[in-house]
């Protein structure tokens, strides 16, 4: 397989499809990139892509869908549900093949200090990349949001890993990191009462004694009138996502309501499927070899 890493760039932009097409055009203009996947959310106002690829073609395309993003998209025009702080918000690179964490945090860093030095804007770094332990979780990176952080980029605690000490007047701030695989996952309640959807997103959430690995939270899907727990789930092994889809389902009980539906964004590890599938079907002696593209490839 060779060396393979992934980049799952998050873009604040989920309801012009002229905009997604350039960013998704700018990303295959780099040879040896396979754009595998977008997901546009129009209520989020955000679209996820997934691409992979050797190291360095990964990272020249990276940058591209950057420059792209900070030329075509206006965060002094943005709304959304979903928190977001620029309009390439968060790039993650992910270890796929042949390749280290460690190698995916220089990758970081030398995407870092690029936008930082040709598009000039501030970019800071989280989790394996971060080098400050409080910028490691992405949502204390993000804290205040775009809003907040053009009052506060001028604090010292603020101060970015990379550019200058302001924000793009368009563009905000790029978030870059390097992690292993993330699985986002939402869950859709049969209520429009946001509240009920935070109250479970708390109870769930590891930083409010919830579920290690899991980051969560209660947002309106305005379009369908429905109150969703948005979920993060930074190690999938850790804890299996059907444990966590259980646990809402029993708190949405308590308020009364029910699980409507959910939705994975962006792609996922086979794995994480085929553990739900052990769980609901409670199958004896199953291998993973028995899946039959697993024989095919």
């Amino acid at each position: 397989m060779g060396k393979l890493v992934e980049c799952v760039p998050n873009f604040s932009e989920g309801r012009r499809p002229e905009v997604i097409d350039a960013i998704a055009a700018a990303v295959r203009s780099v040879d040896g990139v396979k754009l595998l996947d977008i997901k546009p959310d129009a209520s989020h106002n955000r679209v996820v892509f997934t691409f992979v690829g050797e190291p360095q073609p990964v990272k020249r395309a990276a940058f591209a869908a950057c420059a792209k993003a900070t030329e075509l998209i206006d965060m002094e025009k943005h709304e959304g549900e979903h928190p977001r702080i620029g309009a390439s918000d968060v790039i993650p690179f992910v270890p796929v093949s042949d390749v280290s964490l460690e190698e995916c945090v220089e990758l970081a860093n030398e995407l870092g200090q690029e936008i930082a030095e040709k598009l000039s804007i501030p970019v800071y770094l989280y989790e394996a990349a971060a080098k400050q332990p409080q910028r490691k979780n992405l949502p204390d990176v993000r804290k205040g949001q775009y809003e907040g952080r053009k009052e506060n980029i001028g604090e010292a605690q603020w101060k970015p890993d990379y550019g200058p000490a302001k924000m793009h007047p368009t563009a905000g701030a790029v978030i870059v990191g390097a992690r292993q695989f993330l699985i986002a996952y939402n869950i859709n309640l049969s209520t429009s009462d946001v509240s009920i959807a935070k109250k479970i997103a708390s109870a769930i959430r590891e930083a409010k004694g919830g579920y290690k690995y899991c980051r969560a939270m209660g947002i309106m899907i305005e379009e369908r009138n429905l109150a969703q727990v948005t979920i993060n789930m930074v190690n999938y092994e850790g804890t299996p996502l059907h444990r966590v889809f259980e646990t809402v389902k029993s708190e949405a009980a308590r308020y009364g309501v029910s699980v409507v539906g959910s939705e994975i964004v962006g792609l996922l590890p086979l794995q994480a499927l085929l553990d739900a599938a052990d769980f609901y079907l409670r199958l004896e002696d199953f291998d993973r070899k028995q899946v039959l593209e697993e024989n095919l490839q």
